[in-house]
């Protein structure tokens, strides 16, 4: 597995929230979820009840999109992420180690009712004014590279 470059991942460790955007036919929606990082799988794990308008909408087509962000004011520290890939249910060996991870970022949500969902990073763009004016990094998962050949 070829990790995420070294920016983008320390960049997802320092913040906890992604807007998530889902789609189907002619239909988008979009949702902010707190995330816990799985970085040996660059996955983000994240909580939602399966009755809400975006999980019904993962079931259907689990490609998704999102976006990682610092809010402010000064242009020389502007980040953000932008990135795509695919969701799931967390199930059986995957879900207990999704719990792990997770409530260990966010120990208040133990015993939490809601789906817990993996969402496997394929593409991540990070825009980093802190390393030069405009300066993008972009990663993609080897699957997919493999794939575009």
């Amino acid at each position: 597995m070829n990790l995420m470059d070294k920016n983008i991942r320390q960049f997802i460790k320092k913040h906890h929230v992604f807007n998530l955007a889902v789609f189907n036919e002619n239909e988008v929606w979009t949702a902010s979820c707190f995330y816990a990082y799985w970085e040996d799988k660059n996955a983000l794990i994240f909580l939602s009840d399966e009755d809400t308008k975006h999980s019904q909408m993962m079931i259907i087509n689990p490609n998704v999109a999102g976006t990682i962000t610092l809010e402010t004011r000064i242009v020389g520290k502007i980040q953000g992420l932008q990135f795509k890939g695919t969701v799931e249910k967390a199930d059986n060996e995957i879900l207990s180690i999704s719990k792990k991870i997770y409530y260990k970022r966010f120990p208040y949500a133990l015993g939490t009712q809601s789906t817990f969902w993996i969402l496997f990073v394929q593409y991540a763009k990070l825009t980093d004014n802190k390393l030069g004016f405009g300066k993008k990094i972009i990663w993609q998962a080897e699957e997919q590279k493999n794939a575009l050949l």
